[in-house]
């Protein structure tokens, strides 16, 4: 019997048939899950992005192309960027492109501001200028808390102010939206809110310094995982679920302007698990003897310890719900890498893993 979270998604999903979506960094890893969700729902998408990093990348994988409009381009470009968008014409628009990585921010701190920041400004600027957009919807990242190393959750009304550049960048592209909201679009049908999730894994994230693709990297190679900080505790969370809760969001807000806001999206206690924990999931769903080893890297930049976020907001005014333990999202991440390496079918297996989601039961 399917679930009654599940009627609800579905219902939700049906609602989005027909729909104009534009959705900024369409063909990274979060962007090309969205929009598979999307297109199958039956929405009319639009994506604007840099190009992926290779053909071997999961927009690519995905099944994605002639399934929707896919626009190459850099949000700091805002003319291509408002090209892109009076073309597209969008009733919801999901901003997602930044830079994403904390040591890359360190190594290009001006790219990451001009990105995250600007880029931010811009995609705004494309919403302000138009007479088609109801729901705008901009993801940041749980680290756009003032860290004080608390060990309880982050609630959305504390101070904003990230540490490193990224999460800095992201704690600006709060208060850019915020200025919007306040400035622009108070009086308009136009609702705003922002989406602060957790660290999110799952099947397709191929990127550099972040640790689960490092230990899918270690585990073909059959090589031992190094591990940087395994202390860390993160409100790690399968990819589907900020997902779900950004569909969420921006859906409820088209319907009721009432419902836009700043919400945390992050697993539940049980599952802020650190770093080391993390990877021995990992090692347990892998097999074939695969380990890890702690190896601090040398004179490496700040990363902070422990960081939680508080999603009390979230679930009682969407009565929203984490789905999967981070076992259960380890195994999924696992299950769809041995998809890939085996040649298999991925828009199939994203399929079933989404429709395993949707139906699953909130814990």
């Amino acid at each position: 019997m399917e679930s009654v979270g599940g009627l609800m998604y579905r219902s939700m999903m049906s609602a989005y048939q027909g729909k104009r979506v534009f959705v900024t960094g369409h063909t990274g890893f979060k962007g090309s899950w969205l929009c598979r969700i999307l297109v199958d729902a039956g929405a009319h998408v639009t994506g604007y992005a840099l190009p992926p990093q290779a053909e071997s990348g999961l927009f690519h994988l995905a099944g994605l192309e002639g399934r929707m409009t896919s626009i190459l381009g850099d949000v700091r470009d805002r003319e291509k960027l408002e090209a892109a968008f009076r073309a597209a014409q969008p009733e919801i628009v999901f901003h997602l492109a930044a830079q994403p990585i904390v040591l890359d921010s360190y190594r290009d701190p001006a790219y990451t501001y001009e990105t995250n920041v600007m880029g931010t400004v811009n995609i705004l600027e494309c919403v302000r200028r138009s007479h088609c957009v109801r729901s705008f919807l901009n993801v940041t990242t749980d680290k756009v808390y003032q860290n004080r190393e608390w060990v309880w959750g982050y609630r959305e009304d504390e101070p904003l102010d990230g540490f490193d550049p990224y999460s800095n960048s992201k704690s600006c592209s709060e208060l850019v939206t915020h200025s919007y909201s306040n400035s622009f679009f108070r009086s308009t049908p136009v609702a705003v809110s922002t989406a602060r999730a957790g660290n999110v894994i799952g099947g397709g994230d191929d990127a550099n310094d972040r640790i689960v693709p490092d230990c899918v990297r270690a585990a073909r190679a059959k090589e031992t995982i190094v591990v940087r900080n395994p202390r860390s505790v993160r409100p790690y969370q399968h990819v589907l679920e900020p997902l779900f809760a950004y569909l969420t969001i921006a859906w409820r807000q088209y319907e009721d302007r009432e419902a836009a806001g700043w919400y945390n999206v992050g697993p539940d206690e049980c599952d802020c698990v650190t770093t080391g924990e993390l990877v021995d999931l990992f090692c347990q769903a892998w097999g074939n003897g695969l380990a890890w080893q702690s190896k601090a890297a040398p004179n490496a930049p700040h990363e902070a310890d422990l960081l939680k976020l508080d999603c009390s907001k979230l679930k009682a005014a969407f009565g929203w719900r984490p789905r999967w333990h981070i076992g259960e999202a380890v195994r999924k991440t696992v299950e769809w890498t041995r998809v890939w390496m085996d040649g298999g079918d991925i828009p199939a297996e994203m399929d079933r893993q989404i429709a395993r989601y949707m139906d699953c039961r909130a814990q």
